[in-house]
């Protein structure tokens, strides 16, 4: 790096030009300041400088013709470029143009001082480090908290940056852990209300009798166990974003209610008679078809056409060209940290392999095998052998091991014909089919006996069955609602109190898992 380095800011707001200035020549630099771009290009071909700072939105011309300029006349010079404008995209497009590293409004002192130093020194710059001599992924392209550079996600970027400023709704959709509420954040960040509150508020994993109260707060005595005032979310939000997560999972009696929160940014408190208006931008997701679930009545259309004013569909990991290894080495450095190990690359047996693996569980199942590799291996390279099923064979269709929570096997309540118990439940597909939904059919009572069969707990212990609950046409066979009841019971049992890990273990949404409760409750069988 030279002593005295020569540097020109191309900067047509002068207030900031001078900021810039004074920041670089603290280190001792010469620091020189033009206005436009057919300024700069003179000032290029006459006496080109070590470094060239260049904001790219100039009033007489597009700053990457700047750009171009420099690399014909003046190829030693490094250009760092300033944008606060468009997406990254054009930072990204700017880099291929020639430029040396790219700097995005707003930024501090340091970075700006940090990135000329760099340049100087000639080392490698933020955007082109990207890859390392191996073709590994050594420094990651981030949008926020969103790891990737394929085409596919620099148009979800596009998206971000100009719906950001709007106040307009933006309707996310898109696969369990694509980044969807990542998403939502990146709104928020990049908007005008990036100091306000972000609410997130997940719809599925609240009982309906509670979602209004989440979302309008309550008064003091409006249900049983209201024994202060509480503000909702609605109200937590005002001036910010509130996050609708799993919007096609709420009642439809609330959707009536948020239609006309979201229409007039008023709302009433649970139990309270007075209004209330908030500034509040709406963002909301879910993992489904939003129209399909508008054609089956679990949706409401109107609702749905107010919602559903920016839509973006956050694309699978499968469709994600070449990010796939870019998130997975951003996973391997960080939980390398965070557990002590000291990994430092994937075999290339390995990151063929998850090249070529569907990822069904998208970012979320990929973080979860890294961990998993971290947790339970170490050494310099991951290796074939150290990655657990399902991707070590290819296959979707198995669980991970110990990388997931395993789902309780239902009861074996069958006697056979010697009075031995038998565990035919295991293994069979068709007496799993509890997990969709079926509900108790008959009265209590209608098929009894005065001889209880055996039946075998979770902890090995025998006792007797409800004779009111058991069919003896069959053996003594229990109803299946009843074997749901005692699975979901179980799992929650192990799960330690958590419906939502006990969900995610049986493999099923939360709320389904409410809505149970909640019917037995109402059918006294609790």
């Amino acid at each position: 790096m030279p002593e005295q380095a020569r540097i020109v800011i191309v900067e047509d707001t002068l207030s900031l030009a001078r900021v810039y200035q004074d920041y670089l020549r603290a280190d001792g630099h010469i620091v020189e300041h033009v206005v436009n771009g057919q300024a700069a290009i003179k000032r290029l071909r006459v006496n080109p400088p070590d470094v060239l700072v260049l904001d790219l939105i100039l009033p007489d011309m597009d700053g990457r013709d700047v750009l171009r300029a420099a690399h014909q006349s003046a190829p030693e010079c490094k250009v760092v470029v300033i944008t606060a404008h468009g997406s990254v995209n054009v930072a990204v497009e700017a880099m291929r143009d020639g430029a040396w590293d790219f700097l995005l409004k707003p930024f501090t002192a340091d970075k700006l001082r940090v990135t000329v130093r760099d340049a100087l020194e000639g080392g490698t710059s933020t955007a082109n480090s990207t890859k390392n001599e191996n073709g590994d992924y050594a420094a990651d392209e981030m949008y926020f908290d969103i790891i990737g550079g394929s085409d596919t996600m620099h148009d979800i970027y596009r998206i971000i940056e100009n719906a950001a400023p709007s106040r307009a709704t933006v309707f996310i959709t898109g696969e369990s852990g694509t980044g969807k509420e990542l998403a939502a954040e990146a709104i928020h960040r990049r908007s005008e209300r990036v100091k306000e509150p972000f609410i997130p508020l997940n719809c599925g994993a609240i009982p309906k009798d509670l979602m209004e109260s989440e979302i309008f707060g309550h008064v003091k005595g409006a249900f049983t166990g209201a024994v202060t005032d509480r503000e909702g979310a609605a109200h937590r939000a005002d001036s910010g974003t509130l996050f609708l997560d799993e919007i096609c999972e709420m009642d439809l009696d609330l959707q009536t209610k948020l239609l006309r929160f979201i229409q007039t940014g008023t709302f009433q408190k649970v139990g309270g008679s007075s209004i209330e208006s908030v500034d509040v931008r709406f963002v909301c997701a879910t993992n489904r078809d939003p129209l399909a679930e508008v054609r089956a009545g679990r949706f409401r259309e109107d609702l749905y056409y107010r919602l559903h004013v920016i839509p973006l569909h956050m694309p699978p990991l499968r469709d994600r060209d070449n990010d796939i290894l870019q998130i997975a080495n951003f996973y391997l450095r960080r939980f390398n940290r965070e557990e002590g190990r000291e990994f430092e690359r994937f075999s290339p047996e390995v990151a063929a392999l998850f090249e070529r693996y569907s990822w069904p569980g998208n970012i979320r199942q990929l973080q979860n095998i890294i961990r998993n590799i971290v947790v339970l291996n170490n050494g310099s390279e991951v290796a074939m052998s150290m990655v657990p099923r399902p991707v070590n064979n290819g296959t979707d269709d198995e669980h991970f091991g110990s990388a997931t929570i395993e789902a309780p096997p239902p009861h074996p309540v069958v006697l056979n014909g010697m009075g031995d118990m038998e565990r035919f439940w295991e293994g069979d597909p068709e007496a799993l089919a509890f997990l969709a939904g079926s509900q108790p059919t008959r009265e209590f009572g209608e098929h009894r006996t005065d001889q209880a069969p055996l039946m075998i707990g979770t902890d090995g212990s025998v006792d007797m069955a409800d004779p009111q609950l058991v069919d003896v046409r069959y053996g003594g066979i229990k109803p299946l609602w009843l074997v749901e009841k005692q699975a979901i019971e179980d799992a929650i049992a192990r799960c330690g109190g958590s419906i939502p890990r006990a969900a995610d273990a049986l493999g099923v949404s939360p709320s389904t898992i409410y809505r149970k409760k909640q019917a037995w409750e109402e059918s006294n069988v609790g």
